[in-house]
């Protein structure tokens, strides 16, 4: 049993891009879809889809090709220890040319989405 879903699926993307795979293979979870929606969103991932024909559901995830290698995926809210933050104590990630993954009560989001509807959260990732 993984104790971090969150924290695998982020380690496999990026283990996927450093070994140059095209696609990304990990078990289905809705915290897992939502967060890849906001990665396809923020184009740090081409595409997704569910396979539910066999027992145990998978999200198979399309990397995009052609994508820099040395970029960070970092979890910062962990089982351990959450970080929750208001919407005015956001940081900026590199220069605010990352993205901070944030788990609010209008759903996963990214900084900016939710710095737009002025509401914090569990900040789940950043990215750059």
């Amino acid at each position: 049993m993984i104790s971090d879903p969150i924290g695998d699926m982020l380690t496999r993307i990026r283990n996927g891009y450093m070994a140059g795979n095209k696609n990304v293979t990990m078990p289905y979870s809705k915290s897992r879809e939502a967060v890849v929606k906001v990665l396809i969103e923020n184009k740090i991932l081409a595409d997704y889809q569910k396979d539910t024909k066999t027992l145990k559901k998978t999200l198979i995830v399309k990397l995009v090709e052609g994508r820099r290698r040395p970029f960070e995926i970092k979890r910062v809210s962990k089982p351990g220890r959450r970080i929750y933050l208001s919407n005015k104590n956001f940081y900026k990630v590199k220069g605010d040319q990352g993205v901070l993954i944030i788990s609010t009560s209008k759903g996963v989001m990214d900084n900016k989405k939710a710095n737009k509807l002025k509401i914090g959260g569990e900040i789940i990732a950043e990215i750059f």
